[in-house]
């Protein structure tokens, strides 16, 4: 199936939820603050959502410095 990350489509396997998307990705799942569809989905939540095909998801990571 296909998603929409950061503008990009991107293609996952069916029953892919948000956490395994970021494992497979190589994020660092505590540092990035995901969208889905608009909406901010928390981390502790993150398991328990499954993408679904045309899915628009928006991943944002911190960056330190001074």
């Amino acid at each position: 199936m296909d998603v929409i990350v950061n503008g990009e489509t991107e293609t996952c396997a069916e029953n892919t939820n948000l956490a395994d998307l970021l494992h497979q990705r190589g994020h660092v799942v505590k540092t990035v603050v995901t969208e889905l569809n608009g909406q901010i989905v928390p981390y502790e939540a993150r398991q328990n959502t499954l993408l679904h095909e045309g899915d628009r998801l928006e991943i944002v990571h911190f960056v330190g410095g001074g």
